[in-house]
């Protein structure tokens, strides 16, 4: 089973390749699901890490329907990081009803290529789970980072069994939220090949007036959950 670590700041990324974490999505600002990474953040990483890279492309908080800039910036930015290399792009839009956009998508996917593409956690809004499925199965998308439409994945293994059996090798379905080395077991015993998790602590800081909870993916989390798979 491959671990991918959601890693949202360059020592979180440093944390994860340490552990032996097989892959990280490279994101910022976890606290409200991720956005993408600064350009900063994501020269760092490559200058000075080796390990495989996907990298959240999400211009802000909120909901997943996207303004025309809004498209655009998510466009250069996935040209971006096919320049420096990445290995993966992990993304998706959504139409006002929470179905698939299929046609801005396949945008996307077709701007990332070779690079990897993962449909991102707006897969846990959409009404009709199978029915997106089988679109992203038909755009060529890779995998599907997904909660099974609950805050936590373990919460909902039920559908996550029924998405997996679904896809049939097709599409990789890689559970996400709230996965440790307690309960990780459970995806593995269940058949999936790749699961996503924070490993994340809480860092002390100093009280200011712009004082907010910070959080890194922590090294004997990570081993741990490498243990138990």
């Amino acid at each position: 089973m491959l671990l991918e670590i959601c890693a949202n700041s360059f020592q979180s990324a440093k944390n994860a390749q340490e552990a032996g974490a097989h892959r990280i999505e490279l994101c910022q600002e976890l606290s409200v699901g991720g956005l993408t990474p600064s350009y900063g953040l994501l020269k760092l990483v490559k200058e000075k890490l080796n390990i495989l890279t996907h990298v959240l492309i999400r211009p802000r908080s909120g909901d997943f329907v996207y303004s025309k800039d809004e498209f655009e910036l998510m466009q250069k930015d996935i040209t971006l990081c096919k320049e420096l290399n990445f290995d993966g792009i992990v993304s998706g839009i959504l139409k006002a009803d929470n179905t698939l956009d299929i046609a801005r998508t396949k945008v996307l996917i077709e701007l990332a290529r070779p690079l990897s593409f993962t449909f991102h956690r707006g897969f846990d809004e959409v009404k009709k789970p199978e029915v997106a499925l089988q679109q992203l199965i038909d755009l060529g998308v890779e995998r599907v980072l997904t909660s099974g439409q609950k805050p936590k994945a373990v919460d909902c293994i039920a559908l996550l069994r029924q998405l997996n059996t679904l896809a049939n090798g097709q599409i990789i379905i890689m559970p996400g939220s709230g996965i440790n080395a307690d309960n990780v077991g459970v995806f593995r015993e269940s058949g999936f090949t790749e699961i996503h998790a924070s490993a994340s602590r809480e860092i002390s800081q100093s009280e200011t007036l712009f004082s907010a909870l910070q959080t890194v993916s922590d090294l004997d989390k990570i081993k741990a959950i490498l243990h138990a798979i």
